[in-house]
């Protein structure tokens, strides 16, 4: 059975980062996918699905639910490894409630943990316009993906929370002390 963990976070909050570090470091039991770096090879394959995407993530809105569930089972379907990180979801209520249908529905997967990486307004900005990775990276693109992302935020700690896999990481610290508590977590949790 494969094994799910969830991490969510601010954009900028550094929950790729540390994902992608931990799963390199462990690379013979970990692999590790980003929902936003799923979508955006799409968008630069330019594929209809990719075109479409786009008129999403352009603006900072969300990607409509079924694009972004087939993504991720299909990642999950088709992970070499058994510990599996999934960063940038859920960031939606329904976005949630899909996931956990899909996985209620089967016996391949189980949700181990969600994993919050917490950071202020403030740090998530200063990083996300530190980086300018890419046409989104904009203060006002971000003030609209941060309003996106704290909206449903207290219905997706509680729905976790109540059935006891929330991990929050304070995630205003060095990447080094982040990657090293999160790792730690995950290994004692697998």
């Amino acid at each position: 059975m494969k094994k799910l963990f969830l991490i969510i976070g601010a954009p900028g909050s550094g929950k790729t980062t540390d994902a992608q570090n931990i799963a390199s470091k462990n690379n013979n039991i970990i692999v590790h996918y980003s929902t936003g770096d799923l979508l955006r090879e799409e968008v630069a394959r330019e594929t209809p699905l990719g075109k479409t995407i786009d008129k999403y993530t352009s603006k900072g809105n969300l990607v409509p639910l079924d694009i972004v569930v087939d993504t991720i089972v299909v990642a999950l379907k088709n992970a070499p490894k058994d510990i599996v990180l999934i960063d940038g979801y859920p960031r939606s209520i329904a976005q949630m409630e899909a996931l956990d249908s899909v996985l209620k529905k089967q016996n391949e997967v189980k949700l181990v943990s969600v994993i919050e990486v917490v950071v202020s307004e403030k740090t998530a900005c200063e990083r996300v316009l530190g980086r300018a990775r890419g046409s989104d990276d904009n203060s006002e693109v971000f003030k609209n993906r941060m309003n996106v992302y704290l909206e449903p935020l207290q219905a997706i700690q509680d729905f976790y929370n109540n059935i006891g896999i929330l991990k929050k990481i304070d995630g205003e610290r060095s990447i080094e002390e982040i990657t090293t508590e999160m790792e730690t977590f995950i290994k004692n949790n697998i």
